[in-house]
């Protein structure tokens, strides 16, 4: 874990640096300019417009949620927020079939995503979004996952005791056939959704729009923690902190691959693992 926070694997990041600069080259070769062939002021309508529709208005409604949490005149450990939760409790089908809707409609700005860089271009490969060195990749993103994964979940219980969080309830889904596996494809959905969009594509385009590496990774980071906010200031914090480690790793190495991977894990272990732990340890509040 110490290499994958420090980017201390020579192989692995001139390989990245190599990739993005062959990139780099084929497309200056070609005479790509996305901010000249889209526009300065249409490509940053874009990135207001897919974040409007995406994770922007999650960090809104969020902001409003903590708001509201704070002025209950409860404390913030008394109060609870459910991630999965039930859309209807009378029909064990119709609630299957809200769920699936609703993660294939979360995943719509990620092929919006896919367009724009169709459109300029690019594709999903400009963002590090490709099948390529596909083993590799899966341990890095399974390395990750672990550390970042222990860590969160030890930030969230801290933060929780010290009245920093609400209770974060993974899923209240009834106990069905379906119930683990719509938890782990709502897992991969925010993983993809996450990084394609909060890390991936804000990051390359910020770069086209020649912000420095620092203030982007600051600002990717920032909106990641915003809309995570309805859990408290822990939740706050502690994405961030995600989203400076993970912008970081692609700004450095160009892979979003590794990432989409361990993201989608550490979902996966938060959702099944607290119906798997729930009442059976005594440290899951």
């Amino acid at each position: 874990m110490g290499e994958a926070v420090t980017g201390a694997d020579p192989e692995d990041l001139a390989a990245g640096a190599e990739t993005l600069s062959a990139r780099s080259a084929a497309l200056e070769a070609s005479g790509f300019d996305p901010v000249r062939t889209v526009g300065r002021r249409a490509l940053v309508a874009e990135v207001w417009i897919v974040l409007a529709l995406s994770l922007g208005a999650d960090a809104l409604y969020a902001v409003l949620d903590l708001t509201h949490s704070l002025s209950s005149g409860t404390s913030l450990r008394s109060q609870s927020a459910v991630i999965n939760a039930s859309a209807v409790s009378n029909s064990s089908l119709l609630n299957l079939a809200y769920q699936l809707a609703g993660i294939v409609v979360a995943l719509v700005p990620v092929a919006l995503v896919f367009y724009l860089l169709f459109r300029s271009g690019e594709s999903a490969s400009s963002i590090g979004l490709d099948a390529g060195r596909i083993a590799r990749e899966t341990i890095w993103g399974a390395g990750l996952a672990a550390g970042v994964g222990g860590a969160g979940l030890a930030l969230y219980i801290g933060a929780y005791h010290a009245g920093l969080n609400v209770n974060v309830v993974p899923t209240n889904l009834p106990a069905v056939w379906w119930r683990i596996p719509v938890l782990v494809l709502a897992a991969v959905q925010n993983g993809v959704l996450e990084e394609v969009v909060v890390c991936g594509y804000l990051l390359h385009r910020l770069r086209q729009l020649q912000w420095g590496e620092n203030r982007s990774l600051f600002t990717s980071a920032v909106l990641r923690g915003a809309y995570h906010l309805y859990q408290g200031f822990g939740g706050f914090l502690a994405n961030a902190a995600m989203g400076l480690l993970f912008g970081r790793l692609f700004q450095r190495k160009g892979r979003l691959v590794r990432l989409v991977l361990a993201h989608s894990l550490i979902d996966t272990g938060a959702f099944v693992g607290y119906v798997m732990l729930r009442g059976h340890v005594s440290w899951l509040p």
